[in-house]
């Protein structure tokens, strides 16, 4: 039987009508893996061992009750045949840490998805400067008048944090909105932080797409 171990927020704070990591724990359930839940708080290191304490774990599609944990133990990560690494930002010195630790276990033996050191090295909202022909024109600045210049010359802009998720601290700034210069001294902590800004595309209000990528290949 498969080992699966998944690292991820608090089980029982998800919405699984979109939640991602809980449609991989249904399908690997549906395979027959044995799924053990993780939270980063439970990854630890002792001389150089990956380790943690990890709770068997069953799931299903009700919305009232999704989860059910069985025993608890403490293990090696290699133990574990696959781990998903499926923390949500913050992108914070704690998660960076956290790879470290699933680096370990990767060097062990375990597949670690996806691999630590593109954890760290592909930031979720940088990383589009690698593909800038396949989204909106994008800044990603600490400077406010640069910011302003960027909302001056498109009208209607979406600003955000580099490590939220989740909708959260995104603003949308349309033209003439008197507030451009709070938001941006409060996105980029009176320009200590970096924060992006996209000219708004309209479509969004259709929605957008999670695609998952295996080996190069959308599944």
């Amino acid at each position: 039987m498969i080992k699966l171990g998944i690292v991820m927020d608090p089980i029982a704070h998800i919405n699984i009508k979109k939640d991602t990591s809980f449609a991989m724990l249904l399908e690997a359930q549906r395979r027959g893996y044995e799924l053990h839940y993780m939270e980063m708080a439970d990854l630890y290191l002792i001389n150089g061992e990956a380790r943690a304490r990890t709770r068997t774990l069953s799931v299903e599609q009700n919305y009232d009750k999704w989860y059910e944990f069985g025993s608890e133990q403490e293990i090696k990560l290699a133990d574990l045949d696959v781990i998903l690494m499926r923390k949500d930002p913050p992108f914070d010195t704690e998660f960076i840490y956290a790879t470290y630790i699933l680096e370990r276990a990767e060097e062990e033996g375990t597949l670690i998805v996806n691999k630590p050191q593109s954890l760290r090295d592909c930031n979720e909202k940088l990383y589009t400067a690698w593909f800038a022909d396949l989204t909106p024109e994008t800044l990603v600045t600490r400077n406010k008048a640069q910011l302003k210049a960027f909302w001056e010359k498109h009208g209607d802009i979406i600003m955000k944090p580099l490590d939220g998720m989740g909708g959260a601290s995104i603003f949308r700034v349309k033209e003439g909105d008197p507030n451009i210069g709070v938001i941006a001294e409060t996105l980029t902590e009176l320009g200590n932080r970096y924060c992006m800004a996209q000219n708004y595309l309209p479509a969004i209000k259709d929605g957008d797409k999670r695609v998952l990528v295996v080996d190069g290949e959308p599944v």
